[in-house]
């Protein structure tokens, strides 16, 4: 008896030794690097996201990678990033991939952006349908536009395919610039051109009220609402109230299986500083509440 119990003692001592000598994470909430990809129509506002993060965790070190939205979800499934920012959940079919790849996500929506509509300074079409916006996307629209996207993968022409055209083909008046900067550089040289792009890309960070007022080199169309028969442009609270009719979210999916970066980046994100920045760079915080009231403005 006595022999066998001092054997139980000295088995289980050897058990607590071996997983004291478990190698520990290579990161932590706050502490380590990581890569992570990023839609890149969302660079604006993740660019002051991740400076302010890295700047409250020292020891901590976020590597974005701005990409279009399918190369996001290519890192994610490729094991190169466990954290991405895009504007859309998993498929169905993306989920049973990741049951046999042994990929455990986590989504979450972060925000409520909006696609900007951009003409030059010149044009007079400043109010735009969704008839007229389908007929300028396919070609078919009395006025000969030149389209123009950031990229053919991007998540604006995955929107627009789904959401505006719902099957029909871009017309051969479609060309992509290669970023969202370029689309809005171009428009603003070309009078008979019109862009899509983030709604960070034409916000006036400049703006000391923060009113949500738009860069001056290029026009930001209205949409109208087919609903409320009004022509709204991408404020706050036309995001918010999705009333402005080119609206989506921003969602983080992680793929990690312990409390890494990756898911202190993403918690600093939907938590108040976060969803601040969100705030302060006109998108809607959706993990935040927000109260929306009417208001006049008093001219005289």
């Amino acid at each position: 008896m006595y022999n066998s119990g001092k054997f139980l003692i000295i088995c289980l001592l050897l058990f607590l030794s071996s997983c004291d000598d478990r190698p520990a994470p290579p990161d932590t909430l706050g502490k380590g690097e990581i890569d992570i990809s990023v839609d890149e129509t969302f660079k604006p506002v993740m660019e002051l996201q991740s400076r302010v993060f890295d700047s409250s965790f020292p020891d901590a070190k976020v590597h974005v990678h701005y990409k279009p939205e399918s190369e996001c979800f290519k890192d994610y499934f490729d094991g190169k990033a466990r954290i991405i920012l895009v504007t859309r959940e998993l498929s169905e079919k993306e989920k049973e991939l990741c049951k046999q790849r042994k990929i455990f996500p986590t989504e979450l929506g972060l925000a409520r952006d909006a696609i900007a509509v951009v003409l030059n300074n010149e044009s007079e079409d400043t109010l735009l349908d969704m008839a007229t916006l389908k007929g300028i996307l396919t070609g078919a629209y009395k006025t000969p536009y030149t389209v123009v996207f950031d990229d053919q993968a991007s998540s604006t022409v995955r929107y627009i395919m789904d959401s505006v055209l719902k099957g029909e083909a871009l017309g051969k008046n479609v060309f992509a610039a290669k970023g969202n900067y370029e689309v809005v550089d171009y428009v603003a040289k070309n009078p008979k051109a019109i862009g899509f792009v983030g709604l960070g890309y034409v916000s006036d960070s400049s703006d000391p009220n923060n009113t949500g007022a738009f860069i001056k080199n290029v026009k930001v169309a209205a949409i109208k609402n087919e609903k409320t028969g009004e022509f709204l442009q991408p404020y706050q609270a036309y995001i918010a109230l999705k009333s402005y009719p080119l609206t989506r979210n921003l969602y983080y999916i992680n793929s990690e299986s312990y409390p890494g970066l990756g898911t202190g980046f993403a918690n600093f994100l939907s938590q108040q500083r976060g969803q601040l920045i969100f705030f302060h760079q006109h998108l809607f915080p959706t993990r935040s509440e927000m109260i929306i009231r009417d208001a006049q403005i008093n001219t005289n």
